[in-house]
């Protein structure tokens, strides 16, 4: 599962870097039970929701704000390249409804579950 905050600074380069990540991420054991294995690799399938939320701030007061999300008419065509995107890789990619109120289960079987920020990607390996 892919849950997906896009922020109104986000660019074309920061979404391919994304779903290049995600494809291409060895968070799968191998024969070994080493992670060695990516989504690609093990035939695997991402479940993508749309999630603003993500870009919640809470540093100030009790109400959280959502400023940083990019709005909703933009999101709304940025998750459909990525999920076009994540499609062209081959990778079998199933959505929730953008802007929808759903019920989303999630079953973890086991002990990943990561942060992928596209900006991390300008950062320094040593810092």
């Amino acid at each position: 599962m892919v849950l997906l905050g896009i922020g109104k600074s986000d660019t074309e380069a920061d979404l391919m870097y994304l779903v290049d990540k995600v494809i291409k991420l060895r968070v799968f054991s191998d024969e070994q039970g080493k992670f060695d294995k990516s989504v690609q690799e093990v035939g695997g399938a991402i479940l993508l929701v749309s999630q603003f939320t993500l870009y919640a701030d809470t540093r100030k007061g009790r109400r959280p704000g959502f400023s940083d999300a990019m709005p909703v008419h933009e999101a709304k065509e940025v998750f459909t390249r990525v999920t076009e995107t994540f499609r062209s890789s081959g990778v079998n990619i199933e959505t929730g409804v953008f802007q929808a109120d759903m019920s989303v289960s999630l079953v973890n079987e086991g002990p990943v579950t990561l942060l992928i920020d596209s900006t991390d990607r300008l950062k320094s390996h040593h810092s």
